[in-house]
């Protein structure tokens, strides 16, 4: 009996130390934290795994780690508490109340843990309580701001207080000191431990602005080294690589982003809507920032060819249909329309079959239309402005980025296109910069302009057009500080300078270019455009 006894301790102690190492291996990939709680062995290793994946947002992952945790010791309360944080992303704004209070309803006595987890499990019980969500967003994040100011050496407290600062900036209007305190708690933790997934994952997020990128730098280039595993660690630098116009970093960020995706969802044999699809768009943006219409090209066909597969199975009511990668069509739409200025495009490139775009999409969708056929002087162009403004006036589920300001400048830049056309110059200055009014009071730029037409570009445009360089180039000047190394910007302030005589600009805006444009596609025209003026020197 003795040596039976003896045989199972080995048995399972070794099944306990391979099962430890193969965990530690798994949460390494997702970076390392520490994390006392009240559990131990393997229900504390799953949690671990869980939150290192939370703090990537890898919200899937985590979900699936947080329910083993509880699975492997069913009393294990910080897992139940894991669980309820899984199904709360602030800053996509999804946030699953009934799921997170069915998880918390199963921690059924606090007093056998210490007072730092009582404390988290109160601060998530407030965060799915009563009340509006942007209230109980703010009576969390208070919540979260007492822990992480008595524990003052708990990096997870600091984490969770930085996410729920930015968790509120989404919706506030007037964010830009949220973000900063934000940012700043972030970079403590990076200080404190560089190799800290939310260290340098929340501080992107909150310097993502064209006047704080410059901070994120360090944690831009660290983070994807810190979680190889999660494809939103390898997109996230882009945030940061794009602000500062950093376009082969970028690139890369995106690549590895959409890269890390499929390959997740091969391994774990799970729905395609699962694949990172606003890598690919992104990608597709910083394609054509560096000439690569190529390469966008193959992106877009991509894009097109899952959206085709998940309409076809939608309407074969198959289960899970890839629906998601359709959300990014018209914005890719608009970059290969909007970015090489090949305006009869528009009318040939056709939507898959079957594609019932949501009503921001489409809004979008119609603008490009609008767009493309008011600068060839069509008068279809009235139409769409006529669309866009029935969509604003009827109105539609707004949040962070959909909201109404965006088809009010949409038009503006269509009637701005329309009265360029006719050379109409005065009408169209004064259309776009009411457009350039708008735009100033929507988010800060981030990523691809989702203004997808930058305003303050445009109207360098129409001053280039109507012969005052001078004030073209200040328009340009404010459009790069918003969209630095942006190629038509650039482009917009070589051609000022050489209209206005002022040679040694026109250069350096022109050597950029060709700096930017080193492995474009030779038919590029900024490319061939740039080259023709330095052989002209």
């Amino acid at each position: 009996m003795t040596i039976r006894i003896l045989f199972f301790t080995i048995i399972f102690s070794s099944f306990s130390a391979s099962y430890t190492t193969q965990q530690t291996q798994a949460a390494s990939k997702l970076g390392e934290i520490q994390f006392p709680t009240s559990g131990s062995g393997v229900a504390q290793n799953y949690f671990i795994n869980g939150v290192v994946a939370l703090h990537s947002f890898w919200y899937p992952e985590a979900l699936k780690e947080f329910q083993n945790s509880t699975k492997a010791d069913p009393d294990f309360a910080m897992g139940y508490w894991g669980e309820a944080m899984a199904y709360n992303a602030p800053l996509w704004e999804r946030q699953d109340s009934k799921s997170a209070q069915v998880a918390l309803s199963k921690i059924s006595d606090l007093s056998k843990l210490t007072q730092r987890e009582q404390h988290y499990i109160q601060a998530v019980q407030l965060l799915y309580g009563e009340g509006e969500k942007i209230t109980r967003d703010k009576t969390y994040s208070k919540a979260m701001k007492k822990i992480y100011t008595q524990y003052p050496n708990d990096l997870e407290a600091a984490c969770f207080y930085s996410l729920s600062l930015l968790g509120i900036a989404r919706n506030t209007e007037k964010n830009i000191k949220l973000k900063v305190d934000s940012g700043a708690i972030a970079l403590e933790i990076y200080e404190k431990d560089p190799d800290h997934p939310c260290a340098a994952h929340y501080a992107i997020h909150a310097f993502d602005h064209p006047d704080l990128a410059l901070l994120a730098l360090p944690s831009a280039k660290r983070y994807a080294k810190i979680a190889p595993a999660s494809h939103h660690a390898q997109h996230m630098p882009a945030h940061i690589f794009i602000q500062l116009g950093m376009w082969s970093e970028a690139a890369k960020s995106n690549e590895n982003g959409w890269n890390t995706s499929k390959k997740w969802v091969e391994r774990e044999q799970i729905p395609k809507s699962n694949r990172d699809y606003h890598s690919l768009q992104w990608l597709h943006y910083v394609y054509s920032q560096q000439g690569l219409m190529r390469k966008a090209e193959v992106i877009f066909k991509t894009q097109q060819k899952d959206m085709l597969e998940g309409i076809q199975a939608a309407a074969k009511s198959k289960s899970n249909p890839n629906l998601r990668s359709g959300k990014y069509y018209y914005r890719m739409f608009a970059t290969t329309i909007i970015e090489t200025e090949q305006w009869e495009k528009a009318k040939q490139l056709v939507p898959p079959k079957g594609w019932k775009p949501k009503i921001f999409s489409k809004a979008g969708y119609d603008f490009v239309r609008g767009y493309a056929t008011a600068m060839q002087g069509n008068n279809e162009a009235e139409k769409y402005i006529k669309e866009l403004k029935t969509i604003r006036e009827k109105g539609f589920h707004k949040n962070h980025f959909s909201r109404s300001e965006y088809l009010e400048v949409w038009e503006l830049e269509i009637k701005t296109a329309i009265k360029l056309y006719e050379k109409d110059y005065e009408a169209a200055i004064q259309l776009a910069k009411k457009a350039t009014l708008v735009e100033k009071q929507l988010p800060s730029p981030t990523g691809p302009p989702r203004i997808l037409k930058p305003t303050y570009e445009l109207l360098g445009e129409v001053y280039l057009k109507a012969g005052k360089p001078k004030k073209a180039k200040e328009q340009f000047t404010i459009s790069l500080s918003r969209h630095p190394n942006r190629i038509l910007s650039l482009l917009g302030t070589a051609r000022s300078a050489k209209l206005d005589g002022d040679q040694i600009t026109a250069k350096e805006n022109y050597l950029q270019i060709l700096s930017i444009l080193k492995n474009a596609d030779e038919d590029f025209s900024a490319l061939k455009e740039a080259k023709t003026f330095i052989k002209s020197l």
